[in-house]
């Protein structure tokens, strides 16, 4: 009897793991590592009408998939990432959107000991209320303490754990006795599947002005390219107008040649007086700009003081 509900068991898993990749277009692959099933809850709740978790072994999810290869060959893509402690985030929602509600559903945690600390942990300067006689456990970890009014006092900030090491007995001891939780835990996204294609989480910073900066460049480069081997297109043709167009107007300033873009430049070449007269002209401007602000000045000196002295 025990045989049966279990084989039923996993033919509902199965079915219902399709079921999920048949309905919704869009999953993040996400991993649960020291999530508990508290939090696995609250995750659910705050993910609910927006999008459905689903955890499980790796060899189900692989057997499910691989059986659902023939309707959809694509989902063989996710195969090669369904490695350690995975499960799936399923949504019809905009990925940046879900992704915000997932990270956000963290909670803070102890450093136990043997753990690999995710972050960079420091120590603040602080009065620990701990008695003189933990002095020896402070000395043993080389944190600078003395003592004040009977207790133990940290005097300057200690780095005590580096990202990716192993958290020491000593260590989780420590944070322990001063009460820091400096770890947070929730699921943490390793890739993303959309409509067959499977790509990292970080793809999803990138905005609309990125991917336009990024194709201006690739113009650039090629209407540099085009220019310098002679090889015109649609990217270099506008700046191979702008340099024969330069090059005619030199031309016809050396020679008797005209057109009429190049008439008001042979203007300018046979009377250099007008150039004088073009500079002078913002000149004239500004200092006009100035005299109308010196003629105001006096003006409001007397709104201040309302036409009274100071001992009227």
């Amino acid at each position: 009897m025990v045989r049966e509900d279990k084989a039923a068991w996993k033919s509902n898993y199965f079915l219902k793991l399709v079921q999920l990749f048949d309905e919704y277009p869009k999953c993040f692959l996400v991993e649960a590592d020291n999530v508990g099933s508290k939090q696995m809850q609250q995750i659910r709740m705050s993910l609910r009408g927006h999008a459905v978790v689903l955890m499980g072994k790796n060899t189900m999810m692989r057997k499910a998939l691989r059986g659902h290869l023939t309707q959809n060959p694509k989902l063989e893509q996710l195969l090669p990432h369904i490695v350690g402690n995975i499960g799936f985030v399923f949504t019809k929602e905009e990925l940046t959107d879900v992704r915000t509600m997932i990270l956000d559903n963290k909670v803070k945690a102890p450093a136990r000991a043997g753990a690999i600390a995710p972050l960079d942990v420091t120590v603040p300067a602080q009065n620990t209320g701990l008695g003189p006689e933990k002095t020896s456990f402070f000395q043993a970890l080389n944190i600078p303490t003395k003592i004040t009014k009977g207790t133990i006092e940290i005097v300057a900030d200690v780095k005590l754990i580096k990202t990716g090491d192993k958290v020491g007995m000593s260590d989780s001891t420590l944070l322990n006795m001063l009460g820091i939780s400096p770890f947070t835990y929730g699921l943490i996204i390793k890739k993303v599947y959309d409509s067959g294609t499977v790509f990292d989480p970080a793809i999803l910073d990138i905005t609309d002005d990125d991917l336009k900066a990024r194709f201006m460049l690739g113009v650039r480069n090629i209407a540099a390219v085009s220019l310098k081997i002679g090889y015109p297109n649609i990217a270099s043709v506008p700046h191979s107008i702008v340099n024969g167009m330069k090059n005619c107007m030199a031309l016809a300033a050396v020679s008797d040649i005209t057109f009429k873009e190049a008439e008001m430049m042979k203007e300018y070449l046979a009377d250099p007086s007008k150039f004088a007269a073009v500079a002078a002209a913002p000149t004239a401007a500004a200092a006009e700009e100035k005299k109308v602000e010196k003629v105001e000045e006096p003006e409001e000196s007397e709104d201040d003081d309302m036409g009274f002295g100071l001992f009227d």
